[in-house]
């Protein structure tokens, strides 16, 4: 059989086929979250950096600029390149020290409540019986808890603050590492391996840390991600309705709140924290979903 091969270049030696730039390009972004990973590594620059980044000081105000429209508007200036708010202060400069807050309290809840609910799951998977049923019952409880009633009570009994935030939050995030992590450990304790190392008289803090850990982790990175967009969005409800971050501090949930009365008159006071609130949940759910695919493979596609 004859195969149509390309003739390599006698120049150069090299074959004068060439694949298209844009296709490769093209398949490389459909495998990879290229541009949600691109948001949220701009969002943690942003976080990181908000005070040399930021045009402006986020609590600065100019009444002379109140409602200012942004820059590709009538009247726009390069100052305000996102707008002004109700008291005349920088959305822009607003919106990236609001990223600090909403990432801080993301990443900080996720770290406690998956090292909680994880440790408690493989605990409770590993031991069964009486310690299990209970573990389980308080996860339900948890579950059944209504999250905005406790928080709105806690607001009016404690105060509003950034520690109350983080303490609801991670108080109601652990339960489904644990709920997850306690199924695989069911799954994980009865094989093979497991077995073996129980015969080899290994303790169950060793099998736990040896064997179990390791079973469970991709499982826990996926969950992590997947809640970094939810706790976002909880938390900006939260501020939303007065009982998050407190003021003046720039949380996107109180700027989307601020701006409520300006919806008809000056639309982008509400509505640019509402899209960095949705660009950064789209950003860390679509990570989170393609984590999932690469992690588990049984979802995984190869394309």
């Amino acid at each position: 059989m004859i195969r149509d091969t390309p003739l390599p270049d006698t120049a150069t030696g090299r074959s004068n086929l060439r694949v298209p730039v844009l296709g490769t390009v093209y398949r490389w972004i459909r495998r990879y979250p290229v541009l949600p990973v691109m948001i949220a590594v701009g969002l943690a620059i942003m976080a990181i950096f908000a005070p040399w980044v930021a045009p402006a000081h986020p609590l600065e105000s100019d009444l002379d600029f109140i409602a200012h429209p942004p820059v590709w508007m009538e009247d726009g200036t390069f100052d305000y390149i996102l707008g002004a708010d109700k008291i005349g202060r920088d959305l822009l400069s607003r919106i990236i020290h609001g990223s600090r807050i909403s990432l801080s309290v993301a990443f900080i809840v996720i770290i406690c409540g998956s090292l909680i609910g994880s440790a408690i799951g493989i605990a409770s998977g590993m031991a069964g019986g009486l310690w299990d049923e209970i573990a389980m019952r308080i996860v339900d409880l948890v579950y059944a808890t209504p999250f905005l009633l406790i928080a709105l009570v806690a607001a009016v009994v404690f105060g509003t603050s950034f520690q109350l935030v983080l303490t609801l939050l991670t108080i109601f995030s652990w339960p489904i590492f644990a709920r997850q992590t306690r199924g695989l450990t069911l799954q994980l304790k009865n094989m093979d391996y497991v077995a073996s190392a129980r015969v080899n008289s290994a303790s169950q803090f060793r099998i736990a840390f040896r064997h179990i850990m390791p079973g469970v982790f991709n499982t826990v990175v996926v969950i992590a991600t997947l809640q970094i967009g939810s706790l976002i969005l909880t938390e900006s409800v939260l501020s939303y309705l007065g009982v998050g971050i407190p003021a003046p501090q720039p949380a996107w949930g109180s700027m989307v709140a601020d701006g409520r009365e300006f919806i008809t008159t000056a639309w982008w006071v509400p509505v640019m924290p509402g899209a960095a609130i949705f660009l950064t949940v789209f950003a860390f759910n679509f990570i989170g979903d393609w984590l999932r695919d690469y992690l588990d493979p049984r979802l995984r596609q190869i394309h």
